[in-house]
Order: C-alpha cells, then sequence, then structure tokens
C-alpha cells in the first residue's frame, strides 16, 4: 500500500479509505473518531492569525516566531504531519513560505473539513500507526499534542512510524514531564499522558540527535509544553 499512497492528493486515495475501514482501532483512536472530536473540531478551527493569537495567550509567544526559530534555516522539501486534524499548523506554515505539505489524519469528518478549510495541502485519512508513506519520504514529519494522546502501550509504534518516513528531521510540540504522567483530560481517563518524548526518542533511536528543544510554561498554571528537533545523522 505505502508505495501507491504516496501519490494520494487531498484525500482522493481509495487504498487509504478500504485499509481504515478495515483495521482495528486502538480505543484511543476510536475516541479521536467519536462525537467528542467533532466538538474539538469545533473548538479548534483557526485562521493563521487566530493560531497565532492563541499561542501567545498560552504561552506568551506565537507559533508562528516557534516555527521560524526550529525550521527557518532548514531547507525541507517536503513536510509531513502525522494528526494533523483539520490543518491548521500546516496552513500556517504554508504561509510561512513552505510547500509540498501533507498530513495524516485518523479522522475522516476533520480530512473533510481540512479538505475546504486549506488549499494546496494533501490531507489523507490514516493511522499514525501505520503511515502512509514509503521509508524516508519526507524531509520533516512532526506531531503537535498528538504523541500525548497516544496510550504509552502503542506510543513506541507510532514513534517507529515517524521515524521511518523522515528522511532528515523530527520535531515535535508536546506536554512535557520529566516522568510519564497520566494526565484526565475533560473528565476522560486513559486519553492524555505527559512524559520526556524527546528522551524517549533518542532512547528508541541510536541515531538521533538533538538538534533544538525549547520549553514554553503556560502564561497561566505550572503547565509545560515543549518543543522539540531531531537530526537523523
Amino acid at each position: 500500500m505505502r508505495d501507491a499512497v504516496e501519490f494520494c492528493i487531498a484525500g482522493n486515495c481509495w487504498l487509504s479509505s478500504y485499509y481504515m475501514k478495515n483495521r482495528k482501532f486502538t480505543d484511543q483512536e476510536k475516541f479521536w473518531q467519536s462525537d467528542f472530536d467533532k466538538g474539538y473540531i469545533e473548538r479548534n478551527l483557526f485562521t493563521n492569525r487566530e493560531l497565532d493569537d492563541l499561542y501567545m495567550k498560552e504561552y506568551g509567544l506565537s507559533r508562528s516566531v516557534m516555527n521560524t526559530r526550529f525550521l527557518g534555516t532548514l531547507k525541507l522539501n517536503n513536510i509531513l504531519e502525522v494528526g494533523s486534524s483539520v490543518g491548521n499548523q500546516l496552513a500556517l506554515l504554508q504561509s510561512q513560505g513552505h510547500q509540498n505539505l501533507y498530513g495524516v489524519e485518523i479522522f475522516n469528518v476533520a480530512v473533510a473539513i481540512a479538505q475546504t478549510h486549506t488549499k494546496g495541502i494533501n490531507i489523507i485519512q490514516g493511522s499514525a500507526f501505520d503511515i502512509p508513506f514509503k521509508d524516508d519520504y519526507f524531509d520533516l514529519v512532526f506531531t503537535s499534542g498528538v504523541l500525548i494522546h497516544i496510550a504509552p502501550k502503542d506510543l513506541k509504534k507510532a514513534m517507529r512510524e515517524i521515524y521511518r518516513t523522515s528522511k532528515k528531521y523530527i520535531w515535535g510540540m508536546e506536554y512535557f514531564s520529566e516522568k510519564p504522567q497520566a494526565i484526565d483530560y475533560r473528565g476522560h481517563k486513559d486519553r492524555l499522558w505527559k512524559r520526556d518524548f524527546v528522551q524517549m526518542y533518542l532512547d528508541l533511536f541510536p541515531n538521533l540527535r538533538l538538534v533544538k528543544r525549547e520549553k514554553y510554561k503556560y502564561v497561566n498554571g505550572n503547565n509545560v509544553d515543549e518543543m522539540f528537533l531531531l537530526k537523523k545523522i
């Protein structure tokens, strides 16, 4: 399947759709394809300006500035976001000059909305556990608040897929904790975990090297998110 799916454009891929209809989903994947995620989408459908304003409110720093700090000097021919939802992050990257942008998203409703919410960005339905692209296909593969929603027992599988499809860089922004910790998520258990994702990547893949990491404390509260960039050597 991976040999063919690279040619999918904007979700028009019967192979991906067939696969998604005929696989067993984890409890977390089922959760993110439920009415809960429809509500999440309604709360998190942003213009580029609105996304930057949200980050300013949360961290005192816009997402555009964060992106420039981490990607500003990199030459990237293509980029994949795993767990792209409606494409907010990809649209912002596009506005900053990045091209050949792709997304993989588990929820078909989010994929459909992404096709009208974005232009010239290829977002298809798929799972982090079997990313429908060839090995080393993308210069950069990233997540933003996605790994935190993958159960600990499944996390390595998703990370291996991210590593497999990245030719050069792995980029992420996730909820940080020095020790793994389960967090209640809007009244739901087993839906959110924070940890040191950088160290987990480095432990799993000896040829990854840390390029940059920055921690962002919430303006209101003591929670911390971390953005990081790793490179294959």
